[in-house]
């Protein structure tokens, strides 16, 4: 068991971005001492530094490659014309979908860096959870990468909620794309408790506000790849359309922003921030692109399968965990697919192999000046049965006795809904997406059961109800 207490956004790292390391001890005020479950993860995983519990935080600038290191890369070509490479900051890419990213435009020859504040990590100590993989600490991990390709990517560990650690950052970079990962992005984890809801909303909405003034006062020309969510729209009995609908009313015609129906304070904290842009995007001219995204799923990308330091998370429990990854999990241990309610909730899904993709493909084709695009980035529509006759019949070819079971929703959300949502633009750009094969559930199910023995059982069923949520700090019973 866990008692949360928030790390809130006030941080105040040291504010010179120096090209070498620089070691920043926070004190106990930001990161209190909570009372922690034992981790799986050995001491190098851990965000902590070895002499006591105080965060291990440091602002790493990587050294400028010479041309024997640069010709160790199996990126793609070098810029023709002699410009130097385009340099994209990727806030949050330490976590799931920040890191594969991070990878993958390094690998395409972008100057990379990464802002990450390690607070996703230090959920997991809070709440008792870890990810399936054994992960690598983030200095460890660009290591790594850098040994493997000669390629370096910088490292600013610090909060986007402190403007100056921020502004600072931003102008000792001089990126020319932000893309943005650096929010909360667990539905349960919003709604577990007041505390927790308060936290999500004021790291996300404030953290956003804060890059785009930073894009605005320091890196005006910047465009912002904001990862946003299909969860904004809800379930709606219309098509979903991209980001906008032009509407008749009373004879009259006009194009407007799609109506948001979001399920938790999780997708409300995206929804403000889609408001936040756009009114950025139009009042001072910032260049945008909002990706919807789908539920994300997998954990192999061609640069995180180049040695095992490079791994991603896999989350499978009840907070963090998606429902293709958890359903594999769950087949691999011989527990029940836990199917919540009826099962007909549909979605829009993608491989994290299509999100690294859609975001170089964003990246690639800038918003203009002024303009707020917005994306729907997901390649396929599941229901949670379907998910669950997929992972069932995938298991069954490998042994595996598979069965599900229903258990009660702890969300609120229709259980049986018409879905239909457009996705053309990214594969207009030139998106060639990975579908969900049997192949691919095979390589899913086969890493689950690579992994099984550190599955925790007591961490898969549901505990957090949408309904139940209170004023009080809940404890976390594992």
């Amino acid at each position: 068991m866990a008692h949360f207490l928030p790390a809130y956004c006030n941080l105040n790292p040291a504010t010179s971005l120096k090209p070498h390391v620089e070691r920043v001890n926070y004190s106990s005020a930001y990161f209190p001492s909570v009372p922690l479950r034992p981790s799986r993860l050995s001491s190098k995983d851990s965000i902590f530094s070895k002499k006591g519990n105080t965060p291990r935080c440091n602002i790493f600038c990587a050294a400028t490659l010479s041309q024997e290191a640069q010709s160790l890369s199996n990126s793609s070509q070098v810029p023709s014309d002699g410009s130097k490479p385009k340099r994209v900051m990727v806030i949050g890419g330490d976590g799931y979908c920040g890191w594969a990213t991070a990878l993958h435009l390094s690998n395409k020859n972008y100057e990379v860096a990464i802002v990450d504040s390690l607070v996703r990590r230090l959920f997991d100590h809070q709440l008792g959870i870890d990810t399936l993989t054994p992960i690598a600490s983030i200095h460890d991990r660009i290591e790594r990468w850098k040994s493997l390709t000669g390629k370096s990517i910088k490292l600013y560990i610090g909060d986007i909620c402190d403007f100056e650690f921020l502004s600072e950052t931003l102008k000792s970079f001089e990126p020319d794309s932000v893309v943005h990962f650096g929010e909360q992005r667990s539905a349960p984890y919003s709604m577990i408790d007041r505390s927790r809801a308060v936290f999500t909303q004021q790291n996300n909405v404030i953290g956003t506000l804060n890059v785009l003034f930073a894009i605005k006062e320091f890196a005006e020309e910047c465009h912002l790849v904001k990862l946003g969510t299909m969860g904004e729209y809800g379930t709606p009995n219309i098509d979903i359309e991209e980001g906008y609908i032009t509407i008749t009313h009373n004879g009259r015609t006009d194009t407007l922003p799609y109506p948001k129906q979001a399920s938790s304070f999780y997708h409300l904290s995206k929804v403000h921030d889609s408001n936040n842009i756009a009114f950025a995007c139009k009042a001072w001219g910032i260049r945008a692109t909002d990706l919807n995204q789908g539920v994300v799923y997998g954990v192999r990308t061609d640069e995180t399968e180049m040695h095992e330091e490079l791994c991603n998370r896999f989350d499978y429990d009840g907070i963090f965990g998606t429902a293709l990854n958890r359903f594999c999990v769950q087949a691999a241990v011989g527990h029940p697919l836990t199917v919540y309610g009826k099962g007909g909730q549909t979605r829009g899904y993608l491989d994290i192999r299509d999100t690294v993709q859609c975001v170089e493909l964003a990246i690639a084709n800038p918003a203009k000046p002024g303009e707020f695009r917005v994306f729907n980035q997901f390649t396929e529509q599941f229901s949670v049965n379907d998910l669950a006759h997929l992972v069932t019949k995938a298991g069954e070819k490998l042994g595996l006795e598979v069965r599900t079971v229903s258990v009660p929703n702890p969300r609120v959300e229709a259980e049986e809904h018409y879905y239909n949502a457009k996705h053309t633009k990214l594969v207009e750009l030139g998106l060639q997406p990975h579908l969900l094969s049997d192949s691919l559930l095979d390589s899913l199910l086969n890493f689950a059961i690579q992994f099984k023995d550190r599955v925790d059982q007591k961490q898969i069923m549901p505990n957090v109800s949408w309904k139940k949520i209170g004023v009080k700090t809940r404890t976390v019973v594992s």
